[in-house]
């Protein structure tokens, strides 16, 4: 007996029927991306901490020097003094939490001053190190507290006369300047200003291994 397959699956149709049926597959196909842009525009933006999308947009919080660090600040000009600030640190995944970090003052002279803007080109003179506020205020320079290498803690010896980072050898000047080791930088400044009689200071988070200053964060 002689069996017949159906056929009617292998017919292309007409060139109408053809260009009919492409057309509305890519159609479909269109409004699909469309569609799935649209949805995942604001399902990537949650998953972005707000910080990393507008680092600058509020210039950080301020956090008062207590009266016996600003004085300990005030006499610190041949050996750094290190202070401790608290804020609140916002990240895009949880609610602000209370965070603390160590920063490092100096009180410079006028002559330390000059040295200072002189060792410190990566500061004053090339626009990627530049920062938008002012590095000395009030006679004073603020670090922070993270080396610009690996995000490693840095203290100052005295017996040296440098900071000196124990995780990999990195060394800075008392203004910060890069002396030896594998930092791509000197260290990092942060902003520091009198408010009703209180020195406050604002924590900025940079960018590590970068030769150029980036700011990642204020809190």
């Amino acid at each position: 007996m002689e069996v017949h397959e159906a056929q009617a699956y292998k017919d292309p149709g007409t060139p109408e029927e053809q260009s009919r049926r492409t057309f509305l597959a890519n159609a479909t196909i269109a409004v699909g991306g469309v569609i799935g842009l649209i949805v995942a525009i604001p399902v990537l933006g949650s998953l972005i901490p707000e910080s990393l999308i507008k680092p600058e947009a509020a210039k950080g919080t301020w956090s008062p020097l207590t009266p016996e660090e600003f004085a300990g600040l005030q006499k610190s000009t041949n050996s750094p003094i290190k202070m401790t600030i608290t804020f609140k640190a916002t990240d895009g995944y949880f609610p602000p939490a209370n965070d603390s970090q160590d920063v490092w003052g100096i009180k410079l002279t006028p002559e330390q001053r000059a040295t200072f803007q002189a060792k410190r080109p990566d500061l004053f003179a090339n626009p990627a190190g530049r920062v938008d506020f002012p590095v000395v205020n009030m006679g004073f320079v603020i670090f922070s507290s993270v080396c610009p290498h690996l995000g490693c803690h840095y203290a100052w010896s005295a017996e040296n006369k440098r900071f000196m980072c124990p995780c990999h050898g990195s060394q800075f000047s008392i203004v910060g300047e890069h002396l030896a080791g594998p930092a791509p930088r000197g260290l990092d400044p942060l902003p520091l200003r009198e408010a009703s009689g209180t020195a406050e200071v604002t924590w900025i988070q940079y960018q590590a291994q970068q030769p150029a200053r980036v700011i990642v964060a204020y809190t």
